[in-house]
């Protein structure tokens, strides 16, 4: 499913327009974004959206086999909450 799809199953599901259930979504991943950024962002029986640091490392230039130095950075992860996994089977 991607995003327009969604926002096509939430505007059926809720009455709203398409508009309307785009701006809701956009609304809910805008702020969960800006949440991850101070703490974890938790939907119970979902999951928990959070951000973890990536360590320094070294990896490979797959072109030439140069060996390069990889920053330490920080990433998106979502951690799915035990509903969502026993949906899932």
């Amino acid at each position: 499913m991607n995003k327009g799809e969604l926002i096509e199953k939430v505007a059926k599901d809720t009455n709203l327009s398409k508009r309307a259930a785009a701006a809701a979504i956009k609304s809910v991943l805008d702020n969960i974004a800006k949440g991850m950024k101070k703490e974890p962002v938790t939907l119970v029986g979902f999951g928990t959206f959070l951000v973890r640091k990536r360590k320094a490392r070294t990896g490979r230039n797959p072109q030439t086999g140069e060996t390069i130095k990889i920053k330490a950075r920080k990433v998106p992860a979502f951690k799915p909450g035990k509903e969502l996994k026993s949906r899932m089977g």
